[in-house]
């Protein structure tokens, strides 16, 4: 395999969890009887631009398509991330109603919606059908594509569509054609527009063991050193980087074009740059014993729910999330330890989760069944989650977090 960016040839693994389907592949009850497709989950460091990358197995089109279950308005605290993005992009930018504002990957509308409540024109773009169908429910235009340069020229040419604010949250890492996307966000970027992309931080991923955040969909783990040169290579300047919390530690950049000089190079892009290096970001060193901080969490999780079945205890679990499905399938968990996982979205419910077969069920359930633990698989919203359903008290339950180590709450 060749590095997506610099086609380098891969020889450096930085972790291999086996074989699992596709983490949003979920499974209706007649599926249950049919067998299952597994892909390598095998992730690789190139040792020439230290772009983290999983080999591209399941297609993006067969991962991203009309079954995608993945609504991002399902998270309050998703919702709030969004709309405070919105004010801050509209207090240091002045977009108004002569501004165009375009969204890649943009969903189920969650964050479009309030630029359009500003009155600022939006369009969004997104490849899943049954979540862009939501937005267009919402009065939001959205194209339902993937998009790269195809569609770029098309945006750019034939409808003479440019961005004032190009975004993209969580998307930069999904791509598997990563530099073709970018050149696609270069051709339909306004003179002096902007682009913004949130993704995880490649330096939270390995500090704090967060490996269950790796699956099918995210063919890239991305540091801001390596991410800069993908950007520089189709004439986009980084000239802004906040770090902020979501998904346990994220970068939000800030892109110009290279002959736009209307906006200065902050210097939080030398801070993190160095802070980068002297985490060893740039020396092979640094991403290995990777595989051997997986494998605690997995010895200690399967400990714990064997023991806990010997002693009569139940257990369900909060989240189906994507690096939920991760974390079970690498560790090979299945109902017989885990008796059921609660989710608030619907398209999920009454629904399987891939290979360990784990039911979805309505917050009901855990009310009337009572669990001594509530595993919570999406650690990162733990506190949303620990509020939500504080009630498990009332009866002696207890909450556990299994990344970046067991923990009991």
């Amino acid at each position: 395999m060749q590095c997506r960016f610099c086609n380098t040839e891969l020889e450096h693994i930085f972790i291999d969890l086996v074989n699992s389907p596709a983490s949003n592949s979920f499974l209706s009850p007649e599926q249950l009887n049919e067998p299952e497709v597994f892909y390598p989950l095998k992730v690789y460091t190139c040792h020439q631009c230290f772009l983290v990358q999983v080999d591209e197995c399941k297609k993006s089109d067969a991962i991203f398509n009309s079954d995608y279950a993945y609504f991002s308005s399902y998270s309050s605290s998703w919702l709030q991330h969004a709309k405070k993005y919105t004010g801050m992009m509209i207090e240091r930018f002045g977009f108004n109603e002569q501004s165009q504002v375009i969204e890649i990957a943009s969903n189920d509308g969650y964050l479009l919606q309030y630029f359009k409540e500003k009155n600022i024109p939006v369009m969004g773009i997104e490849p899943t059908a049954n979540t862009a169908e939501v937005a267009i429910g919402k009065g939001i235009k959205t194209i339902v594509e993937f998009f790269g340069t195809e569609l770029a020229d098309r945006l750019s040419g034939h409808w003479e569509v440019k961005a004032d604010l190009l975004l993209g949250n969580n998307v930069l890492a999904h791509v598997p054609d990563i530099v073709d996307f970018v050149a696609g966000m270069k051709i339909i970027l306004a003179d002096t527009g902007v682009i913004t992309m949130e993704f995880p931080h490649l330096v939270q991923l390995i500090d704090n063991n967060q490996f269950d955040t790796i699956y099918h969909e995210h063919f890239s783990y991305l540091s801001f050193t390596t991410v800069k040169k993908i950007f520089e290579s189709q004439d986009l300047v980084l000239f802004d980087v906040d770090e902020i919390s979501t998904h346990g530690g994220s970068l939000r950049i800030y892109a110009k074009h290279k002959d736009d000089l209307s906006k200065e190079v902050s210097a939080s892009v030398e801070i993190l740059l160095k802070k980068e290096q002297a985490k060893g970001i740039s020396d092979l060193r640094y991403y290995e014993n990777f595989q051997q901080k997986a494998l605690e969490v997995k010895l200690d999780l399967i400990s714990f729910l064997t023991a806990q079945k010997k002693e009569g205890k139940r257990v369900a679990a909060y989240g189906a999330a994507a690096k939920g499905n991760t974390l079970l399938n690498y560790c090979g968990i299945k109902n017989d330890l885990v008796e059921y996982v609660v989710d608030a979205n619907p398209h999920k419910q009454d629904k399987y989760l891939p290979a360990s077969h784990i039911p979805v069920v309505r917050e009901e359930t855990l009310k009337t069944g009572k669990p001594d633990y509530v595993i919570i698989l999406p650690w990162n919203l733990k506190d949303e989650v620990m509020g939500q359903l504080a009630y498990i008290r009332d009866w002696g339950g207890r909450f556990v977090v299994p990344v970046p180590k067991l923990e009991l709450i």
